[in-house]
């Protein structure tokens, strides 16, 4: 298993009339996980396109448990629990500084060709460096 924590404070503008965080940004902050994971590997979504290789997002999930508020430090923490082939799925927590979890989630991503728009299987790199977390 593989696991990031990234720290996000809530803006302003992302709080609806009730003060809490707007629900349609949690999946947005689990994309930020997800881009400083992958970072923390050395690689990027853009190094990826440009190798021809597109991420969509297959599915996604969130369980809701407690609003966060404007200008609280929120982690989200992103998780892969089983090694990547054809498919990276994530498991996320969102939790604010006293431990107290926002919300839970998972979101399945697959590796595709951009060419030809099917499925591929991971790059060797991409496999390369995941794999001192799973073997």
């Amino acid at each position: 298993m593989y696991c990031t924590e990234t720290k996000l404070r809530v803006r302003y503008g992302e709080t609806d009339r009730m003060g809490y965080l707007y629900y349609g940004h949690y999946a947005e902050y689990f994309e930020v996980g997800r881009t400083e994971m992958l970072r923390s590997m050395g690689m990027t979504y853009k190094s990826m396109e440009d190798d021809g290789i597109i991420l969509p997002v297959r599915s996604i999930s969130i369980n809701f448990r407690n609003p966060a508020h404007y200008d609280d430090l929120l982690t989200v923490k992103t998780c892969l629990k089983t090694y990547p082939e054809v498919k990276l799925d994530f498991y996320y927590e969102i939790l604010n500084e006293d431990g107290v979890i926002h919300c839970t989630g998972n979101t399945v991503l697959v590796f595709v060709d951009n060419a030809t728009k099917k499925l591929r299987k991971a790059p060797e790199y991409f496999k390369d460096a995941m794999r001192k977390y799973f073997l």
